[in-house]
């Protein structure tokens, strides 16, 4: 009787695992089928790959295909099998913007691709040593296009490069700005005064169309309205600190209206006076 009763225990106990085991493969299984992923066009060849909130750029040519930033291994595993969709082309260079691992990572899907990052990069960025490291300024020519890749300076990273597009003048830049969408949160604790360098630098390329690694496709306008943002921000935090200011009160008081129109406004703009505060205090700019 006893052995009868371990034995209803023991399958009760293994009948659970497998519920479980199933719960969480459904699970996983919903997330990777709720990833919103499309290729959008911007202009004549060149495309953004969106992956839920993140954006890689394509550019198709005759001879090649040439990626910015992977994303990551499921984002790029889904591009190789929808690619044909614009090109029967594969991706033959892959060129990172960064090497912040959200947008970064994943770039072994694209096994045989010349792979180019910034001289600053990691030795490997997720397992994927670039083939060609580049200084403050490059050239590709492939296949009728003209990619010309230029260094930031620090900032949000070390390593960030803008990617323009000829001859359909579309700039690539990730992260440093975004067409009328506020920063990320509290900005990860970069310098946000070289930051701001960053954005100047965008400023001074020569493109019309913005494709962004987040948000929608704007204009090369929109890098000086992220720029007054960015001031905006920085001279309300600074303005309040120097008068004494909790954090807490700047953000009742730094209500930034010309932006509130701005996507994630709501959610970020007091993540980004925290942010900010936080900057101009531990550099020593406000007390």
């Amino acid at each position: 009787m006893l052995g009868a009763i371990q034995q209803m225990e023991d399958f009760s106990m293994i009948l659970r695992t497998l519920v479980s085991l199933f719960l969480i493969a459904a699970g996983t299984a919903a997330v990777a089928q709720d990833a919103q992923r499309e290729i959008i066009p911007v202009k004549g060849d060149v495309y953004l790959f969106r992956n839920n909130f993140h954006q890689s750029l394509i550019v198709a040519t005759p001879v090649g295909t040439v990626r910015v930033d992977p994303i990551n291994a499921e984002a790029s595993a889904w591009l190789n099998e929808n690619l044909g969709e614009i090109t029967d082309q594969p991706v033959t260079h892959l060129i990172y913007s960064h090497s912040h691992l959200d947008h970064a990572s994943g770039g072994s899907a694209h096994e045989g691709a010349q792979v180019i990052a910034h001289q600053n990069a990691p030795e490997a960025i997720d397992g994927v040593a670039p083939d060609l490291r580049v200084g403050d300024s490059h050239m590709l020519e492939l296949g009728g296009k003209t990619i010309e890749l230029t260094y930031l300076g620090p900032g949000h990273g070390e390593d960030m490069l803008a990617v323009v597009v000829r001859p359909e003048n579309v700039g690539f830049i990730v992260d440093v700005a975004a067409p009328k969408r506020l920063p990320y949160r509290n900005m990860g604790g970069a310098n946000l005064d070289d930051w701001i360098g960053q954005i100047k630098n965008a400023m001074a390329l020569d493109f019309e169309v913005f494709a962004p690694g987040h948000g929608p496709i704007g204009t090369h306008d929109d890098l000086a309205e992220h720029l007054g943002y960015f001031e905006a921000l920085r001279a309300g935090v600074l303005e309040g600190l120097e008068a004494g200011k909790s954090v807490e009160e700047i953000q009742a008081e730094l209500t930034l209206d010309d932006y509130k129109d701005w996507l994630q406004y709501e959610d970020w703009r007091a993540l980004n006076i925290e942010g900010m505060a936080s900057y101009l205090t531990s550099a020593g700019i406000a007390n």
